[in-house]
């Protein structure tokens, strides 16, 4: 792991979900650019002091030396944004597989450079988009596939957040980081959470926003967005909305979308993340629950008996396992096995979403094209 010393959210999140299933271990981290810092993070892991490193370029050069047996397999990067290319690139240019938080990177370049790389790499790449590892969003996916909702005419996907509503008060040093250009990029709100409504949104109709136009705003003083609203226009000719906040007042962490098709709709909130609303023109609606014998067959990624609840954590865990797959099965030189988990494609489609955003906020243009990178594997092991 890089980054994720004491006092970050993220990276305590991560190692939590990728020890959820036993088959990923902790071995080695740099967590902290403070080497005393990375010390007291690996002692409160009960992790070997010899493998506890001051950098992360230290840590590759002396894992990539341990014999194949014993040095490290893949790197989770959890740091702020400006560091994820440069961890990224020197990992795969040192032969390891890579999960990296979203976003890819700081920008768009960087994304694009770190594509080539990992391509000649031949190694593994994924983002943790966590909320495609919700069994009931996997299983609204495959209704979809299946013309359950006939086509899909109209898209609403929402983020509000609460948190930063206070601008005399940046709320420590997880909102320091992301509302510092230098740090997050061109954005804050849309590259912290409006980026994944867009993924989800993508990801559950199986389809590629096209063409967009956006309105954002920044509170106070703020140098990037703190709030923002896009519509979108996706590849099939749906219509959508996306609405991400970070600054609506007495939201925690509310994350929705709803599909209308020609036949039926459906309805998918976070917050109730076991339920998957079914909307019907001409009977009543339904509500599937994951881990029922319907709900499995559609996505088949539940761990516990009906009426247990899983979350956030567990979402996360399937991303994780899946990864752990992959990296089990991984044979150089081969195009690997499709996938849903969201890889090199998905990391230069977040990037080009958050900048074409931005951009588009600043133009009296209304319509801005949304670049597709589609590649023959989303991997492109």
């Amino acid at each position: 792991m890089v980054g994720g010393g004491p006092d970050a959210f993220i990276g305590a999140v991560h190692r939590m979900a990728a020890n959820l299933d036993g088959r990923i271990e902790l071995v080695c981290g740099a967590f902290s650019r403070d080497a005393q810092k990375s010390a007291q993070m690996s002692q409160q892991l009960n992790l070997d002091a010899s493998r506890c490193y001051p950098s992360y370029q230290a840590m590759f050069e002396a894992e990539a030396s341990l014999p194949a047996g014993q040095r490290m397999e893949f790197v989770s990067i959890v740091t702020p944004n400006h560091l994820h290319f440069d961890v990224a690139r020197q990992a795969l240019q040192a032969g390891f597989h890579v999960l990296c938080d979203k976003p890819a990177t700081l920008n768009l370049r960087e994304a694009e450079q770190l594509a080539v790389i990992q391509q000649q790499s031949g190694c593994l790449y994924a983002l943790t988009h966590t909320y495609t590892g919700y069994p009931m969003v996997v299983a609204a996916r495959q209704l979809i596939k299946q013309g359950e909702l006939g086509k899909v005419r109209k898209v609403v996907v929402e983020y509000h957040q609460g948190w930063l509503a206070d601008t005399s008060a940046e709320a420590g040093k997880q909102a320091a980081w992301r509302l510092d250009p230098a740090q997050a990029g061109v954005s804050c709100c849309m590259a912290d959470i409006g980026v994944h409504a867009a993924n989800l949104a993508e990801f559950i109709c199986d389809d590629k926003i096209d063409l967009l136009s956006a309105d954002l705003n920044a509170s106070g003083e703020r140098l990037l967005d703190d709030d923002g609203v896009v519509m979108l226009r996706f590849a099939s000719g749906a219509r959508g909305l996306l609405s991400a906040s970070q600054i609506a007042v007495g939201e925690e962490n509310n994350l929705r979308i709803r599909v209308y098709g020609e036949k039926a709709s459906l309805d998918w909130s976070q917050q109730a993340p076991n339920s998957l609303k079914l909307m019907h023109a001409d009977k009543p609606f339904e509500t599937l629950r994951s881990a029922t014998a319907t709900a499995t067959a559609l996505g088949g990624i539940t761990r516990t008996p009906p009426g247990h609840p899983e979350g956030y954590l567990e979402a996360f865990a399937n991303l994780y396992c899946q990864f752990a797959s992959q990296v089990m099965d991984f044979q150089p030189n081969q195009l690997q096995p499709a996938s849903l988990l969201p890889g090199i494609d998905s990391a230069l489609r977040g990037m080009a979403f958050i900048e074409t955003v931005v951009a588009a906020s600043a133009s009296e243009q209304k319509w801005h094209k949304l670049a597709d990178f589609s590649q023959t594997s989303d991997q492109g092991a």
